[in-house]
């Protein structure tokens, strides 16, 4: 069969299943409200948590940068693409996470790539939380070891996979914050279980860096684990830093060897200067300006009271990532629809991103969020309109 014809009849497949995806295009800038194909929405459903995309200090700091260093780093780390801003970027990022060193990567799909790729050989063991972004898996599936997958949040099953073990190097690779359940990781347990076992644990704390602990530095820092010894902490900073790329953290002899090693750090073009600086002053505002983090977690609770209250399907986070599980595609593409006729943007999330049956809206929280905009959203959500969208599936 023809090239197109197979691809096109995966098309129609996924149509049929309700589970065809489209890019929205916008005409501004990230904030609390989107403009998209003319029509202004309030914005449920972005990862810039703390509200710094637009923020006129990154934006400044990415003018000066470019003003002096130009658009592009020209080259890798280790050629000549390396700036002293990233040199500065890094050693923010360590003193805030608390750790010996940071490396900054040009996508958290590159850092998550690097770890086992650089750490594990063929007969070593790799366990993944069988949640965990498709990063995390895709790096397991194309390092050299074999990965194992433990059913969600199963600190007995790590254990048990550690103990029967006989490898000589085993890793234990986890989200921070789930990205699609808004749910976290045991990770103090996973900490002293990893000691135990002379394990390395690895977060990824995506969802985490900016939003919790008491400065901001993550999941790791509010469960009171420290970035060091065996426990590698990975974060990016284009969701609650509100900029672009990741980084990963940790002792420096291990950093020193994804320098060495890790060939997605090593062959490719390192983060423009611009990134760079923005990055920077962000830091600086997730350690300065708490109130953000604050007002985010006080919207949340908000939230999640009279969500509760009106019985809506919520799953237990008490992250800005606030899931409504509605089971079919249909109903969630239905409810996606009915949000954006109230002048709401939060997209219908579907297999395979997501388990068949799981369907769902992720509602995303922001710190410039108002009261007001919650208000709206909560009118949608407790209306006719939406609980006469889920009859039919709920009579089935």
């Amino acid at each position: 069969m023809p090239w197109q014809d197979e691809i096109e009849r995966t098309f129609h497949q996924r149509k049929q299943q309700n589970r065809w995806r489209t890019r929205k295009r916008l005409q501004s800038a990230q904030g609390r409200t989107l403009n998209i194909d003319g029509q202004s929405l309030l914005n449920f459903c972005s990862n810039d948590y703390l509200a710094l995309a637009d923020h006129p200090a990154l934006k400044r700091a990415a003018i000066a940068a470019t003003e002096t260093f130009g658009t592009g780093s020209g080259a890798s780390h280790l050629v000549c693409g390396h700036q002293e801003l990233h040199h500065q970027l890094e050693r923010k990022i360590a003193a805030l996470v608390g750790a010996e060193q940071a490396v900054v990567f040009s996508t958290g799909y590159m850092a998550n790539l690097a770890v086992p790729q650089t750490f594990l050989g063929r007969n070593d063991l790799l366990l993944e939380d069988k949640l965990n972004h498709a990063s995390l898996l895709d790096a397991g599936a194309i390092s050299p070891v074999k990965m194992k997958r433990y059913p969600h949040l199963d600190v007995d099953a790590v254990d048990q996979a550690l103990t029967g073990s006989n490898a000589k190097r085993k890793m234990v690779l986890t989200d921070g914050v789930f990205s699609m359940d808004g749910d976290v990781a045991p990770v103090r347990r996973l900490a002293d279980l990893c000691e135990r076992h002379d394990a390395m644990l690895v977060v990824d704390d995506a969802h985490g860096f900016g939003v919790l602990g008491a400065n901001g530095a993550g999941l790791l820092q509010r469960e009171n684990v420290s970035v060091s010894g065996n426990v590698l902490m990975v974060g990016t900073l284009g969701k609650a830093a509100g900029s672009f790329g990741a980084f990963i953290a940790g002792d420096a002899v291990y950093l020193q060897a994804l320098i060495q090693f890790a060939r997605t750090y090593i062959y490719t073009t390192a983060l423009p200067p611009a990134v760079a600086a923005a990055s920077i002053a962000a830091i600086d505002l997730i350690k300065s300006e708490a109130e953000r983090r604050e007002r985010l977690h006080s919207l949340i609770k908000r939230f999640r009271n009279e969500a509760t209250d009106a019985k809506l399907p919520l799953m237990p986070s008490q992250t800005a990532i606030q899931p409504l599980v509605l089971g079919s595609e249909k109903n969630a593409l239905a409810v996606d629809a009915l949000l954006r006729e109230n002048n709401i943007l939060a997209i219908a999330i579907r297999p395979p991103t997501v388990t068949a049956g799981s369907a769902r809206i992720r509602l995303t929280f922001r710190a410039d969020h108002t009261d007001e905009d919650l208000d709206q959203l909560l009118a949608v959500l407790i209306s006719d309109s939406f609980r006469r969208l889920l009859q039919p599936e709920e009579a089935e």
